[in-house]
């Protein structure tokens, strides 16, 4: 397994949807997702937005395999996810990043040993391959120095990086992303996101970022899929779906209250960071 060496991505590539998931159902004690479509191309952000209980995480728990649809496919690639029987979604969920709400970590595990755990379980690395994956991952997230630290030992916001941390050790092509920024002050949401940012463009990982946080949004994403009582109401450029004259996705931006002095410096930074030559991993 190679250490990091994807190139900067180059925005979405001729061979097709990474993901494609098409005409998605599910119901619990009501419906949740109707009908719902929602593809990503190879480098690809896009946001799920919308509003509480619409359906944003059940979508990510359906494209892991963790949820079963009531109808509707899923394809990763050229896999039939729905289809999969468990030893296989074992095997796609190398390829598929999980960074939950909360960090997920191994409280009885120092943060290295929580890559570790990944590392042994999903990669035939030896000892000194994974310690040096191990290291550059933790330096790429900012958190060199913590490697002997327990999870208590680290503030709300290390703890999402480090979350990060182990979710990337296994270069997955796909990010799935619930919340990155939820319970966070908004000094460390903007640095989650950048650091999602910075992420994306040195490893060229495509990614599903679930999020009620906006200017995260607009941070990270190349485009916007918005939901509604369980439906695709939106799904276009993130700039289109803040210009939109719809009235609901008006409501929505209103009631989020985005930054626009915040958006416009998020716009900057974003084209310093596709400009910037040392994102490029060598």
């Amino acid at each position: 397994m190679k250490l990091f060496h994807r190139q900067k991505k180059e925005g979405p590539h001729d061979q097709g949807p990474l993901l494609e998931a098409k005409n998605l159902s599910i119901a619990f004690d009501r419906p949740i997702l109707r009908d719902v479509s929602v593809h990503v191309d190879h480098g690809e952000t896009i946001a799920v937005m919308g509003k509480s209980g619409t359906g944003k995480s059940v979508l990510l728990k359906l494209i892991v395999g963790l949820l079963k649809p009531d109808s509707g496919t899923i394809r990763y690639k050229d896999l039939d996810v729905v289809h999969l029987d468990e030893d296989q979604l074992m095997a796609l969920r190398t390829e598929i990043g999980f960074v939950f709400q909360g960090a997920a970590l191994f409280d009885s595990m120092t943060i290295g040993q929580n890559l570790d755990f990944f590392l042994v379980k999903h990669t035939d690395l030896d000892i000194e391959g994974r310690e040096q994956k191990i290291l550059e991952t933790l330096e790429i997230v900012g958190l060199g120095d913590a490697i002997d630290k327990m999870p208590s030992e680290l503030s709300g916001g290390m703890r999402k990086r480090a979350g990060l941390a182990r979710s990337i050790v296994i270069e997955p092509e796909l990010m799935l992303y619930d919340e990155p920024t939820t319970g966070l002050d908004p000094i460390t949401a903007a640095s989650i996101a950048e650091e999602i940012l910075v992420l994306q463009h040195r490893l060229g990982i495509a990614s599903i970022v679930v999020t009620h946080d906006l200017p995260t949004a607009f941070t990270v994403a190349d485009r916007a899929v918005v939901l509604n009582e369980g439906f695709v109401v939106f799904d276009g450029p993130i700039e289109e779906f803040a210009n939109s004259s719809d009235e609901f996705l008006q409501e929505y931006l209103g009631a989020s209250k985005l930054d626009r002095s915040r958006h416009d410096k998020i716009v900057q930074m974003k084209e310093k960071v596709k400009r910037e030559p040392g994102m490029v991993t060598a």
